[in-house]
């Protein structure tokens, strides 16, 4: 089964979800809320191993989101653990160079065309089941490169045009802290490197993605050309409608009431 991402790499956008609730619960309820794909977040979220196979059977009862994981670390070992889990998308952190994505492409795929351990029982061949899973799995593989540095930002089109990599991913806080901007990614200097990593990537015909919370912001950065953007986040978008519950009913206390 060719994966849901690059079956839609005509769409011209892929609205996506940042989890980092480390919540299965809240993984199954965003993937049955509209979006195109959700990032399960192990780099800056308290989730390990054990806890993504609960996150992909969460995301496969809630609903036809493609749910990426994002590692912690670039790591052959920790790439092969989280596809014989059953991961199939997967969003490399930190990526710098051509180098580091030919590596990344390599921990996914097996021998000869990379360097990833064969298993025969793992979760992501159901178990021994699926027979032809070895010969097709990179049919099934997203590959997804985040550029987060301006480094990477200059070696955007030779890490966009290793053969492999699917999506090249910009980091936009990262890259605003590493411009000496942190916090502020929407500094006109930082802006204009997110531009000149869209037109990097997709002059290598590459799918270019993008994490923007900002519906007006992300919307023009969809018609700039970005095809995959993270629009949205569980602990933001809980945060937020907790501090309005609580904001409206101060708002609208009256006489002795008191919700403190």
């Amino acid at each position: 089964m060719e994966n849901p991402l690059r079956a839609r790499a005509r769409a011209d956008r892929l609205i996506g979800y940042w989890l980092t609730t480390a919540s299965p619960m809240v993984t199954e309820i965003a993937a049955g809320a509209g979006f195109d794909w959700l990032l399960v977040d192990m780099e800056h979220a308290p989730n390990d191993l054990g806890d993504i196979v609960h996150h992909l059977r969460a995301a496969a009862a809630g609903g036809n989101a493609e749910p990426v994981v994002r590692m912690p670390v670039n790591d052959a070992v920790m790439v092969k653990r989280l596809l014989d889990a059953g991961a199939r998308s997967l969003m490399f952190p930190n990526v710098q160079n051509a180098d580091e994505a030919r590596a990344a492409v390599a921990a996914t795929r097996y021998p000869p065309d990379g360097i990833r351990g064969f298993s025969t029982v793992s979760r992501a061949t159901r178990f021994g089941r699926l027979k032809d899973y070895a010969p097709r799995a990179c049919e099934t593989i997203y590959v997804i490169v985040q550029v987060e540095t301006s480094q990477a930002i200059d070696n955007a089109a030779e890490i966009a045009a290793v053969e492999g990599v699917d999506c090249v991913f910009v980091g936009p806080n990262d890259l605003a802290a590493n411009m000496g901007h942190l916090g502020k990614a929407s500094a006109p200097e930082v802006q204009r490197k997110i531009l000149d990593a869209l037109a990097a990537i997709r002059s290598k015909g590459k799918r270019a993605g993008l994490l923007d919370y900002n519906v007006d912001s992300a919307r023009k950065m969809f018609d700039a050309g970005f095809g995959l953007i993270a629009v949205g986040g569980d602990s933001g978008s809980i945060a937020r409608a907790m501090d309005d519950l609580v904001a409206r009913f101060r708002q609208g206390s009256q006489g002795n009431v008191n919700l403190g």
